[in-house]
């Protein structure tokens, strides 16, 4: 699954949440977080089988080591997008 799905799948399912009376910037915020654990989960799976179960082969710890700097990208991108629109809304603000 891409990124861009996995960002996407977060958002269409707090569109249905009963968060109904937050703001678009709280559903991304809340996408992004979703998008995150799920990647969290991922890794967790992949970590419990590399080091529980003793799949310790090269295929599986740099399919680990892939998916753990994923989640790198995704939280750096998560912070980049909020902090940038945070600050967009804020200077919308001022300037109202």
């Amino acid at each position: 699954m891409t990124i861009n799905n996995n960002l996407y799948s977060a958002m269409a399912s707090t569109q249905g949440s009963d968060s109904s009376d937050g703001s678009w910037f709280e559903a991304m915020a809340e996408a992004w977080g979703e998008a995150l654990d799920r990647q969290a989960t991922r890794i967790e799976t992949m970590s419990t089988e590399v080091g529980d179960q003793g799949n310790e082969t090269p295929s599986a710890i740099t399919q680990l080591t892939a998916e753990s700097l994923k989640m790198t990208f995704l939280s750096n991108s998560s912070h980049t997008a909020l902090s940038s629109l945070g600050s967009s809304l804020e200077t919308m603000a001022r300037k109202q």
